[in-house]
């Protein structure tokens, strides 16, 4: 009886250890950075090298697995990233089966960047850097190649990420707080821009979503508000004390905070909500600062700009 005792003991430590060994193995991540040329694949790789990750650029699929085992294996690497881009040519058509094998050993995360045909031609024209797939076509004709090329890795990515109204901060910000260690949340990565505008000068192209305030009554047609901005406190005060424009933020904040976690769920990383008015100077203003508020205190990250407001 005694020597049974002994043995169901004896058995126990291996059982933990083998429990802490999965624990241990869970607590390790690889993510693949990857995506079109000009999306900030660099700029990316660095948040994350910051971040602590052990960085690795362009590293051959072939090799995957088996930097996938070092990390797994290693006592000083516990968070890994690097690239893997067009520059693997027909190669690409390998990666899901490739993936498959590296999330047999341990969790990897696929992160695409993608933005759009205008803004990555603007890039390469600051940068003046050729296309990586070579000088002989124009840019927009090896963006197009490239989408195709990458299509097999864009289908099996856990997190697109469209960086087309992204500068490198807010790259940074938003890396910063979808994988930091304790910081941030699942549900709370989405950058948020609120614009106001005039609708005289037209509905900004960029924008998501569009609300017209211009319903509220004018500030303009009070001379001493005229010259001012939506920002002065005498004007939001005026505009503060109609009973519609309480209701309309209450409602404009209860639609925006049920639409914007369903916006996240879908890979939605940038939002551009515009508030338009007349001529873009008060009644807007103040109603995208406000937003800017609600929002904020709701958990989002928000950003505001005042296209038509006088500098």
């Amino acid at each position: 009886m005694a020597s049974k005792r002994a043995a169901k003991a004896s058995s126990k430590p291996a059982k933990e250890s083998k429990s802490a060994k999965k624990q241990e193995t869970l607590t390790r991540e690889l993510v693949i950075l990857t995506g079109m040329s000009g999306s900030g694949k660099a700029s990316a790789l660095k948040a994350f090298e910051d971040l602590g990750y052990y960085s690795v650029d362009n590293l051959p699929l072939e090799l995957i697995p088996r930097f996938a085992d070092l990390v797994l294996k290693s006592a000083e690497i516990t968070r890994a990233a690097m690239v893997v881009d067009v520059r693997e040519g027909i190669r690409l058509d390998r990666f899901p089966a490739i993936l498959k094998q590296v999330r047999k050993v341990l969790p990897a995360r696929v992160v695409f960047l993608e933005a759009s045909e205008e803004a990555i031609v603007r890039r390469f024209s600051e940068t003046r850097r050729p296309h990586p797939l070579g000088r002989g076509e124009t840019v927009l004709a090896s963006i197009s190649a490239e989408r195709k090329r990458l299509d097999p890795v864009r289908n099996v990515a856990d997190i697109l990420l469209d960086t087309t109204r992204f500068n490198v901060h807010d790259l940074r910000a938003h890396i910063n707080a979808q994988f930091e260690r304790g910081g941030g949340t699942s549900d709370r990565n989405l950058t948020i821009s609120v614009t106001s505008f005039g609708f005289k000068n037209g509905v900004p192209t960029d924008a998501d979503l569009v609300f017209d305030v211009r319903f509220l009554p004018n500030p303009h047609f009070v001379p001493e508000f005229r010259k001012l901005t939506g920002k002065h406190p005498k004007v939001a005060k005026y505009i503060r004390q109609f009973p519609q424009t309480k209701e309309f933020l209450d409602k404009a904040t209860d639609m925006l905070t049920f639409l914007l976690p369903h916006y996240i769920k879908e890979g939605k990383s940038y939002l551009t909500v515009g508030i338009g008015c007349t001529g873009g100077q008060h009644r807007s203003v103040m109603i995208t600062e406000e937003l800017k508020k609600r929002l904020g205190d709701a958990g989002y990250r928000v950003k505001t700009s005042h296209r038509d407001m006088p500098r």
